[in-house]
């Protein structure tokens, strides 16, 4: 069976980029560095009392050897992490007092050390909520130029389909935005188009679902799915994306040339744009349950650095792989 996370960490190995895992306190953070040391795909840095850090990984039998741990205060002091902070969020009435105080938060120390070059990109999550890590990457690095909304995305292997790129296709959104607006949903398709070729490795084809295909069906939540397609040839005309398309004539040929005849996506989509968070979750989950397929995330995407959050549930194999996928990201 195909081992797509073995081959997301060779791919990584490349690139000797350095991520940050900030959620020190967490036992399964340190095994999960233990286990990237050992493997060698990406570099580290550990946020954290040193002492508290080695203590911890002790007690736990994670070797965490040849790993800086770096004290956050010695860190906001030697890099003026406040004023910069304050300086970054003056319009929203940020001060010199507030900014100290949110600085206590370890994820927001591991944006501003990714902000000033210290390293690639972070992972956090397995100790806070989906909205303090979205928070801390907004707040801090923002959004990509001409990017307006921050999104996710999941990787999607279904084994034995033929579908997609030998089986594998980004799905989005599925996490984040409830009910994106055309707006929205362009900013998506566009930026999921970086995540294609950020982790498949492949340029993009781009289907924008819907119920209906080229008019099958009138309702104005496909006339949203129309509008945002036109965006996306508007804004990226280098892109081969279609819409509106269903299901099944984004990812199958013969169904693709007879609902959608000319078009250069309808049975070769390997992005799925959903139209909405309910329809985006509901598929990754079925997908994921019946036909047996690994889903890899939700990955953030549309934030200028690579920031990504996992599930308070999560494994130490989860995050040894989300990180795979951050050094990844583009």
């Amino acid at each position: 069976m195909r081992n797509v996370a073995q081959e997301l960490k060779d791919r990584a190995r490349a690139l000797h980029r350095t991520i940050i895992l900030p959620e020190t306190w967490d036992h399964r953070t340190l095994l999960a560095a233990a286990q990237i040391k050992r493997e060698a795909f990406a570099n580290l840095i550990l946020i954290g009392k040193p002492d508290a850090v080695s203590t911890l990984a002790r007690q736990h039998g994670a070797d965490l050897s040849g790993i800086p741990i770096l004290d956050p205060d010695t860190l906001i002091s030697s890099y003026h992490f406040v004023e910069k902070f304050t300086e970054l969020r003056k319009d929203k009435g940020m001060t010199p007092e507030k900014a100290a105080e949110t600085l206590k938060d370890y994820l927001y120390v591991a944006a501003m050390c990714v902000r000033e070059g210290l390293a690639y990109g972070y992972v956090a999550g397995a100790a806070n909520s989906t909205a303090n890590t979205i928070r801390s990457a907004l707040h801090v690095l923002k959004t990509k130029p001409g990017i307006k909304t921050l999104s996710s995305c999941f990787l999607m292997v279904v084994p034995d389909c033929p579908y997609g790129h030998d089986g594998m296709f980004i799905f989005a959104d599925c996490g984040v935005v409830p009910n994106p607006t055309a707006s929205q949903l362009a900013d998506i398709a566009i930026i999921s188009a970086e995540s294609c070729r950020a982790l498949i490795g492949v340029e993009p084809i781009i289907a924008m679902l819907s119920f209906s295909t080229k008019g099958s069906g009138k309702d104005p939540i496909a006339d949203k799915v129309i509008e945002a397609t036109e965006l996306v040839k508007q804004r990226a005309p280098q892109l081969m994306v279609d819409g509106e398309l269903q299901a099944d004539a984004a990812i199958i040929p013969a169904i693709g040339a007879k609902k959608a005849p000319g078009s250069s996506v309808a049975g070769k989509a390997n992005v799925m744009i959903f139209p909405d968070l309910n329809a985006g979750n509901i598929c990754y989950k079925l997908v994921e349950r019946l036909a047996k397929a690994m889903a890899y995330g939700p990955l953030l995407q549309g934030c200028s650095k690579p920031v990504n959050d996992l599930s308070r549930g999560c494994s130490v194999d989860d995050i040894v792989t989300v990180t795979a996928i951050t050094a990844l990201q583009e």
